[in-house]
């Protein structure tokens, strides 16, 4: 059983909108077993679509088709999915009734006539009622493929999905073949090394096994894919190659499942009762919000002062005009003072301070663009640490934050 997902709207294809509906109905496949082995994107042309269905009816089983169920004139997903399929459309009066319903509590008394177009659906196709939006799901059943066609609003699509469509697949379209992911993340070692270190285990895996590199800045992913008919024998080899891997490479392993460096940090701090604070100059405020973008931070971080200029590290920090005269702002003693000004300043136990030179502009022969100094201060010890990036501004700071995270972890440990 096997899945393929596609995609409509030239607002995909030029960039102005990023494509997050496939990842995440790919995931939620991957949990019913079911592989996505193709992601397609499309304009909004009869012909494109069509040809996508053609070629995706070939390969697969579980065909899932969003976009173009709007109401505008450019929205033809179901003109070219009733002439694919050699039926036509009719009008639904009880979808019809919902759109004139959700008009009515917005207010507006007089619906455009494009909008009762949405009530048209497919002769053959059962309705995927769309309790949260005005534009009906529909799902087709031939020769024992599947087709869903579902709204692209990213919500819209979503409630389809959970309540419509996957229900639908966990109980008709089980698939045989069980496919078993775990996960490993390291930290702090680049993808060739990794590689390296653990070639002979990777060279041992059986045909049934796959092996993933998922690198980020500063950390990489390991994913080991199994499949098989027996998800118990398959659950049990998967793991024993994952538990040689991570005995392999232990010092730079952080999380054995599939959360993020941000997640295992939170969760770490929240369990062993300690906190943490920032204070950043060149990262801007970025190691906080990646913090606090994980629920439950709020156990464990207790602040951060955002602190650009040097009047401002001295005010909120205390750090010593005498330093930052002596030294510069981008300089381990100036971090050491700003970190340690932070655990005093919000009363915790660990702090992380960044202070560098970003770019483009700005540095010097000594202090060359990319050079960042970070500090973590702990409950016994402050480490500090120079870091040369290169000139690329968004990557310098995204390589800060790691790195600062990267120590704070170390420390921790």
């Amino acid at each position: 059983m096997k899945a393929e997902i596609i995609t409509i709207g030239d607002e995909l294809l030029n960039g102005q909108v990023v494509d997050t509906n496939s990842a995440w109905i790919a995931q939620h496949l991957g949990a019913l077993h079911i592989p996505v082995v193709h992601i397609t994107s499309i304009s909004d042309k009869e012909h494109a679509i069509k040809n996508a269905l053609r070629q995706a009816e070939e390969r697969v089983d579980v065909i899932i088709m969003t976009g173009g169920l709007g109401p505008t004139r450019d929205d033809v997903t179901k003109v070219a999915v009733a002439d694919y399929f050699g039926t036509t459309l009719i009008r639904n009066q009880a979808v019809l009734a919902h759109v004139e319903k959700i008009f009515r509590r917005a207010g507006r008394k007089n619906m455009p006539a494009m909008n009762i177009g949405q009530a048209d659906v497919l002769a053959n196709a059962t309705v995927l009622f769309n309790d949260v939006g005005t534009a009906p799901g529909m799902a087709v059943e031939r020769d024992g493929k599947y087709f869903a066609f579902l709204p692209g609003v990213p919500f819209e699509m979503k409630f389809l999905m959970e309540n419509r469509v996957l229900p639908v697949l966990r109980d008709s379209y089980k698939s045989n073949v069980f496919v078993y992911n775990t996960y490993l993340l390291t930290v702090g070692i680049g993808e060739s090394h990794l590689a390296e270190q653990i070639a002979d285990i990777e060279n041992a895996l059986p045909p049934f096994i796959t092996l993933s590199y998922l690198p980020k800045i500063g950390m990489v992913r390991l994913r080991f894919t199994g499949e098989g008919s027996d998800i118990e024998t398959l659950t049990s080899i998967t793991d024993s190659f994952k538990k040689q891997v991570m005995e392999r490479v232990k010092d730079y392993v952080v999380s054995t499942d599939n959360r993020s460096f941000e997640e295992v940090l939170v969760q770490t701090f929240t369990a062993s009762g300690v906190t943490l604070s920032t204070a950043e100059s060149c990262t801007g405020g970025r190691i906080s919000a990646q913090i606090t973008a994980v629920t439950g931070a709020s156990q464990m971080f207790q602040g951060a002062a955002v602190v650009y200029s040097n009047q401002a590290k001295m005010d909120v920090l205390r750090v010593s005009p005498d330093t930052l005269a002596q030294y510069g702002a981008v300089s381990e003693q100036t971090v050491k003072e700003m970190a340690e000004g932070a655990k005093r300043v919000f009363g915790t136990d660990y702090a992380i301070a960044t202070s560098g030179i970003a770019g483009p502009g700005g540095g010097t022969e000594t202090k060359p663009v990319g050079t960042v100094c970070i500090a973590v201060a702990g409950r016994s010890e402050t480490r500090t640490q120079t870091f040369h990036f290169k000139n690329d501004r968004a990557i310098n700071i995204e390589r800060t934050v790691v790195a600062g995270l990267t120590m704070l972890w170390n420390i921790l440990k």
